[in-house]
């Protein structure tokens, strides 16, 4: 099929062109500092269109990552704030998202509910709790953290946070794990057709269920890298992230249908986006939400585009 690689390569084009505009119109857009930061201050959206990425690519969506960020970032300020250790914290919340990630992939495959359904009740679920703990916001004074938040990694002539570097680490392992595991096939092959999987013998209910906790995981580990990021627990952070991380998805060349696209292209995805905010950000006299305005084009015009593709392809 041609759709995965087609939208795949106009991703790519995309971004050479939004790249090649800003560096024409902008002083000092081209960068290697400027383009680097696009890492840095996306890090925690490329971990979780990365988990995103592989719902999607089996047939599914998860709509409570963005709302299981701000409550890892929640839990891990209110335990830094009693004394907790900073890594049993991260390790406690890790395992936390990847929990609720699996209970909600139990929900949907042994239950046959809608994904939409039950994971726009974990977003709810997650952001409410995020207010029981507490409606303000709770700074983090960890040591640990605040290195993290502060510490710059030689890179390219420039330099990097952490988070960009295990965001970077994240998305190399799983796209060696989507191409070179029996699970990475087996979502493949989910995503492409259910019936034809349980067939084939494969384990579906497991892998259903593994994929929505890595999801889980992945936007637990999200949440960690926004803590560092902003040195604070809120209730209202990454408000929509889960809409821009399927945006990321999509953009980057894997279908909304499943079964047909690249984990790789999440980096595509995210850059393409942190590219429009970052010109966004350099014009200086436009609203923050020509960023929304301009991505949702986007993804109107990709999902448009996959569409005829597929079209295409099975008339042929």
């Amino acid at each position: 099929m041609s759709a995965p690689w087609f939208t795949s390569l106009v991703t790519v084009i995309l971004l050479a062109v939004l790249l090649a505009a800003g560096g024409s119109a902008y002083e000092g857009f081209l960068s290697g500092q400027v383009l680097l930061n696009l890492l840095i201050d996306n890090a925690h959206l490329l971990v979780i269109a990365v988990g995103m990425g592989y719902v999607i690519l089996a047939g599914g969506i998860d709509l409570s990552v963005g709302s299981v960020l701000a409550l890892t970032t929640m839990i891990a300020a209110a335990l830094l704030a009693r004394g907790w250790n900073p890594l049993a914290v991260i390790a406690l919340v890790l395992a936390f998202g990847a929990v609720f990630g699996a209970l909600q992939g139990a929900l949907i495959h042994y239950f046959q509910l809608q994904p939409f359904i039950v994971t726009l009740a974990g977003m709810f679920l997650a952001r409410g709790l995020c207010y029981l703990i507490s409606i303000e916001s709770i700074t983090i004074e960890d040591p640990l953290f605040v290195a993290a938040s502060q510490t710059q990694l030689p890179f390219i002539g420039g330099f990097i946070s952490p988070s960009a570097a295990i965001a970077l680490a994240v998305l190399a392992i799983a796209i060696w794990a989507s191409r070179r595991t029996a699970f990475g096939r087996a979502v493949y092959a989910i995503g492409g057709n259910e019936q034809s999987a349980l067939m084939m013998g494969l384990d579906v209910a497991r892998t259903k269920i593994g994929v929505y906790a890595f999801s889980g995981f992945c936007a637990a580990l999200g949440g960690v890298l926004f803590a560092f990021y902003m040195l604070s627990g809120y209730g209202q952070h990454a408000q929509g992230t889960e809409l821009d991380a399927i945006a990321a998805v999509v953009i980057g060349g894997t279908l909304l249908t499943g079964g047909y696209g690249y984990v790789a292209g999440a980096l595509s995805g995210v850059l393409v986006l942190g590219t429009i905010q970052t010109l966004i950000a350099f014009d200086g006299t436009l609203s923050s939400w020509w960023t929304k305005i301009v991505i949702g084009g986007l993804l109107f015009l990709f999902c448009v585009v996959q569409r005829l593709l597929s079209v295409r392809s099975q008339q042929s």
